[in-house]
């Protein structure tokens, strides 16, 4: 009995699973890690290629009421789930976020308590190939990943670079943008239609950059306002890999709060190829661009 959980400890070690923790902090009052913690999450992205976030738990210090720290803390959680997919650093289809406002045990010193708790494991890498790969974007604190180029993803920037030379098309689009918005009611979708990205990124074309001014006017001029925006992509026939559109969700919320939108009055979910316009595989690139859309959920007005 002995020796055979002897081996089973061996063959844990072997395979690379075991749950592991990542300790990054924060200055007071900000939801990107300080200069030292972002030299230190650099340096761990290049130290475990192989990682999977399993756990993300925000904390501020006791500064403020329990409301504002729960809302700074999960700022702080978001800006690293943003970090690791930026990254290519693998997030859990089941990762479990969380913030905490006062609902914790504090440290006398408060610095230690403005951090993220990021729990991962780490997969041992099965003979990596690195045959078709490229660069894609830097992250918002450094370096970019090496990511492979799928047959999907090639499709999808044939697409793109088809439809971002029809500009006509997004001044269409904005010119309509308005008065889709002033028709909606609470729990209505609003499709935004022409919002391209460049290839396997959450970068933003800049023949669509128009439909983002479009839109942070309309929420500027209605502060009462507050949406949820909804990721989607085409191609891909597996609906749990919901990544990429996640990433491109979060971009557009990130160019709302940069120009002034609260965060709280913003939402953001990504829902990968599972609720596609045409079934996939679609049949010509009209589907194609049709499936792969942003969509507004009306919260509140």
């Amino acid at each position: 009995m002995q020796k055979i959980f002897i081996l089973c400890i061996s063959l844990f070690s072997l395979y690379g699973f075991g749950q592991n923790k990542l300790d990054v902090f924060f200055d007071f009052n900000k939801d990107v890690p300080n200069e030292a913690s972002q030299i230190k999450i650099n340096q761990w992205v290049l130290d475990n290629k192989s990682a999977e976030i399993i756990k993300v738990l925000g904390y501020t210090d006791s500064v403020d009421d329990s409301k504002y720290n729960k809302d700074l803390a999960m700022r702080r959680v978001n800006s690293m789930v943003e970090f690791f997919n930026k990254n290519s650093i693998k997030v859990s289809d089941k990762v479990a976020l969380k913030s905490f406002g006062e609902d914790f045990k504090y440290s006398k010193n408060q610095s230690e308590n403005r951090k993220v708790e990021v729990f991962y494991n780490l997969i041992k890498e099965k003979n990596p190939d690195t045959k078709n790969v490229q660069t894609i974007p830097d992250g918002p604190f450094g370096r970019g990943r090496v990511k492979e180029a799928t047959a999907l993803e090639t499709k999808e920037e044939e697409d793109i670079l088809e439809v971002a030379d029809k500009v006509t098309l997004v001044e269409e689009e904005r010119s309509a943008l308005e008065s889709k918005f002033d028709k909606a009611k609470k729990g209505d979708i609003v499709r935004i239609n022409n919002i391209n990205f460049y290839f396997n990124s959450e970068r933003v074309m800049d023949e669509s950059l128009p439909l983002l001014d479009e839109l942070l006017d309309i929420m500027m001029n209605n502060p009462k306002l507050s949406i949820e925006i909804h990721g989607h992509i085409c191609c891909n026939p597996n609906p749990n890999d919901t990544k990429l559109s996640y990433r491109r969700a979060l971009v557009i919320l990130k160019y709302l709060t940069k120009y002034g939108v609260d965060v709280k009055r913003l939402a953001f979910r990504g829902y990968g190829s599972s609720d596609p316009i045409y079934k996939i595989p679609e049949r010509n690139l009209k589907e194609r661009a049709a499936n792969r859309r942003v969509e507004i959920l009306i919260v509140n007005k």
